[in-house]
């Protein structure tokens, strides 16, 4: 893919994450998380780059889900490079695709592109796949979820806007770590920075967020190693999250685990898990369910000052509101939100170091007032909070370290 401009304002580069979706009764689901911008000069190295992923799921047995909530643009560029795509697949699996943007539905809708399914949400795709696992004819050529894929409802724009917010949370983030990386390597452009995380990013399937947060808080490198003497870790023994063959590399895999896990001990219908991001020191939502888009907005704002979540990690300990109405600790905001949203009871569980210092937050809802956890899904609560924090610390310490160690090598050799 050509190099992204270094002019102010320059769209980010399309960027491809990949990762295998178990459970289904007699395959698994590829999925491809995709993010940045996808225009015409891009078009048609990315269509390159993502018939290299769809040969994989094919070689592997797995049906390919492309996952577009976080794709710019589109119109004719992602036209043209779907349909290479689907021309290039002619006899194999349709191609699907999830959480596509409303330009995106559009072009796809209007071109009537053979071998294209469209779904609203992953599950609803998972759901699909599920129900024909067992049955090797092809699925039908066109169809979508929509009941008008040409009109966007109030739900995707406010998915577009909550997205957005993220994106400008995150860009200084990156800003501040490609500047870290062309004065320690000498390299010539933001551009070349930014290829190198991104490869890093995309060989260890360490999300991007993540990775140049620690580019920026990690100490700088001092030698051919950046990190010295370094073991490899075991993994901890997980007594909840160790359920279920989930492979511990994976942080969204991981992170939803803990989601549904605290879900089903809590009987919640809604929550979401955030973790915190210590380039920026504010909590980061991670995995979510049941919460309605305008509180998932709020969210992705950053706007800790009367929440629960805020409570907890400052605290250091579970915070409980039975009622969500009364509750002195709420902003105005925050209660009329929850209050909108059918939320009337909550408790966040924080998720604490071995040091004591808080990682992040888990945050159950229910829509009555008065609920409180028993005490045995109190106990199952903060069990799934230390087996979180064990992951936590084994994944920064491990995972994240071999990106950072990987890319320290890659422009250690490249540097002038």
């Amino acid at each position: 893919m050509k190099a992204p401009s270094d002019r102010p304002g320059a769209p980010a580069p399309l960027v491809i994450e990949s990762s295998v979706v178990e459970g289904l009764p007699a395959e698994g689901a590829l999925l491809l998380r995709m993010s940045g911008t996808l225009d015409a000069q891009g078009a048609e190295a990315w269509s390159e780059e993502l018939r290299g992923h769809l040969d994989q799921a094919d070689r592997a047995g797995l049906r390919p889900v492309l996952d577009m909530a976080h794709v710019q643009l589109g119109g004719a560029a992602v036209l043209r490079a779907l349909s290479e795509t689907t021309r290039a697949r002619t006899g194999r699996p349709d191609l699907i695709i999830v959480r596509a943007r409303p330009g995106v539905r559009e072009a796809v809708h209007l071109a009537r592109l053979d071998g294209v399914q469209l779904y609203a949400t992953l599950d609803e795709a998972l759901r699909e796949l599920a129900r024909t696992a067992a049955r090797v004819e092809e699925l039908p050529a066109w169809r979508s979820q929509m009941a008008d894929p040409l009109r966007p409802s109030y739900e995707d724009l406010l998915m577009e806007v909550r997205a957005l917010r993220a994106r400008v949370r995150t860009a200084p983030v990156i800003g501040m770590a490609q500047g870290a990386l062309m004065v320690r390597y000498g390299l010539p452009d933001s551009g070349s920075a930014f290829r190198a995380l991104r490869e890093a990013s995309q060989r260890f399937n360490v999300p991007l967020r993540v990775l140049v947060s620690a580019v920026v808080v990690a100490r700088p490198p001092d030698g051919a190693v950046w990190f010295p003497g370094r073991r490899s870790l075991p993994v901890p023994q997980l007594r909840l999250l160790g359920r279920g063959g989930r492979d511990p590399r994976y942080r969204r895999q991981m992170t939803d685990a803990v989601l549904r896990e605290a879900l089903a001990i809590g009987r919640a219908p809604a929550g979401y898990v955030q973790s915190v991001d210590p380039a920026v020191g504010t909590l980061v939502l991670e995995s979510h369910h049941g919460c309605a888009e305008t509180f998932l907005d709020h969210l992705v704002c950053g706007r800790d000052d009367g929440t629960a979540d805020a409570v907890a990690r400052t605290r250091g300990r579970r915070v409980s509101v039975p009622d969500v109405g009364a509750d002195p600790m709420l902003s105005d905001e925050c209660r009329r939100l929850l209050l909108a949203t059918g939320t009337h009871a909550l408790q966040c569980i924080p998720v604490l170091s071995a040091a004591g210092s808080c990682t992040g937050v888990i945050t159950l809802h229910w829509p009555h007032a008065g609920h409180r956890p028993d005490a045995a899904q109190a106990e199952a609560l903060g069990l799934l909070a230390s087996d979180t924090a064990a992951w936590l610390s084994w994944y920064h310490r491990s995972v994240l370290l071999d990106a950072l160690e990987h890319l320290h090598q890659v422009l250690t050799r490249s540097a002038p």
